[in-house]
């Protein structure tokens, strides 16, 4: 047994690494939500950001859109030309999909300062992906409302998670501390 755990012993290390990590930010953002319960953003502070912000890039795009708070549940409605088409919820806002990047990304740690901005600027890029993201799938929904299932099951995933595979790669190849030896 004790061969095996020093065989396999950076699999080990980065399995224990990634969980918890993942586990803590996890915790950490439930935390959030809450405690953001009652506050002024409806129904969070991030949730609410981003449907503010998908409604601002829908405009750019010459789309006469709005959002507004939901009636009946914890979302944020988004409505171009006076049509219903989508809810932006708590998962739209993409902090659980960063959190998975960044527990991915120190448990391949490589410099401090380099995982430090590697992680920043991922999740930037990630958050504005996912911006992106719910105005291609609304403005599909508009134009496509039959098409529904594939833009939000297979279209909307893809983008995002895409994303952070891509992200994950190239981080593995190019900056962590992964050496051959390890493999």
């Amino acid at each position: 047994m004790k061969e095996l755990i020093i065989k396999y012993k950076s699999v080990i290390k980065f399995i224990l690494t990634f969980l918890a990590v993942y586990g803590v930010l996890t915790f950490a953002y439930m935390l959030y939500l809450d405690y953001s319960d009652g506050s002024e953003y409806y129904p969070d502070y991030f949730t609410n950001l981003v449907a503010k912000q998908s409604d601002e890039l829908l405009h750019a795009f010459g789309y006469d859109s709005q959002i507004e708070k939901h009636p009946d549940e914890p979302s944020m409605k988004l409505i171009i030309n006076g049509k219903y088409l989508a809810r932006v919820v708590e998962g739209c806002n993409s902090i659980s999909v960063i959190i998975l990047f960044i527990s991915f990304i120190i448990a391949f740690a490589g410099k401090f300062k380099t995982t430090f901005f590697y992680i920043l600027a991922g999740s930037v890029l990630i958050y504005v992906v996912n911006l992106f993201r719910i105005v291609i799938l609304s403005i599909g929904l508009y134009h496509y409302p039959w098409r529904r299932e594939e833009l939000h099951t297979v279209i909307f995933p893809l983008i995002i998670y895409g994303m952070v595979f891509l992200l994950w790669m190239f981080w593995v190849n190019r900056f962590s501390n992964l050496t051959a030896s390890d493999e």
